[in-house]
């Protein structure tokens, strides 16, 4: 059985908290996340958005359904929430997107209304099922099947923008030189930059001082073609 909370000494390093603080941590159930990219929402909400001090109180806003994640109202304290996952507060008006920043820490960006409408997922895999379906997979556990003899025009690598809460795609950002892209782990992690060149596994990107960082392609997550099309602060 998972435990209920973990030891702080002992959370992932990508977790941007205190270790000397209380003793003990919400652990997220498993999910959409695992614990190197994700967190409970529990601690979301007192660590990062800061909109609950203690459990009871976070326990409050949830059961008055003021909190929403990708657009849908949530109750569960533990629910796993990770990178491009939208926390919106909509009593107040508040939305916050979750990122990997330059210490290669989950992080909060605090975005617009209309923004908080749209996730960026990036397509992990893609596969032709049994009948002649196409499946993609993409991050964050999602999966979308399209009928046999549907036009897909993804691939592997590519972004599609999904409109919230319905997860329709409404957009294709296709992984290919002149894209920006996002780098979310590697020596770069958290820095973004236009792509280069995409040589076998190896990807070139030039950042905004111009400098080209060099890292593997699996890190890199494009979000527009020309401008990047969501707020990316990598701190």
């Amino acid at each position: 059985m998972v435990k209920n909370h973990m030891k702080r000494i002992s959370m992932p390093r990508t977790w941007k908290l205190d270790r000397k603080d209380i003793k003990w941590i919400s652990r997220p159930n498993a999910g959409a996340h695992g614990l190197m990219k994700g967190m409970a929402l529990e601690t979301i909400m007192k660590e990062l958005i800061k909109c609950a001090n203690t459990r009871k109180e976070a326990k409050t806003i949830l059961y008055n359904k003021e909190v929403m994640v990708d657009g849908k109202r949530r109750r569960d304290l533990k629910l796993p929430v990770g990178l491009m996952d939208v926390v919106s507060l909509p009593e107040v008006d508040e939305h916050y997107r979750i990122i990997i920043n330059k210490r290669s820490e989950i992080d909060t960006v605090k975005i617009n209304k209309n923004e908080a409408g749209v996730k960026p997922c990036k397509i992990k895999n893609k596969t032709i099922l049994k009948g002649g379906a196409t499946q993609l997979n993409l991050a964050g556990s999602r999966n979308m099947i399209f009928k046999k003899g549907e036009k897909v025009p993804y691939a592997v690598g590519d972004t599609v923008m999904l409109s919230l809460p319905k997860q329709e795609i409404k957009d294709h950002i296709k992984f290919e030189k002149g894209s920006k892209a996002y780098l979310t782990g590697g020596k770069y992690v958290g820095y973004t930059g236009v792509i280069e060149s995409i040589e076998n596994d190896i990807i070139r990107i030039k950042n905004d001082e111009g400098k080209t960082l060099e890292t593997n392609k699996r890190h890199a997550y494009v979000i527009g073609k020309d401008k990047p099309v969501v707020t990316i602060s990598a701190k």
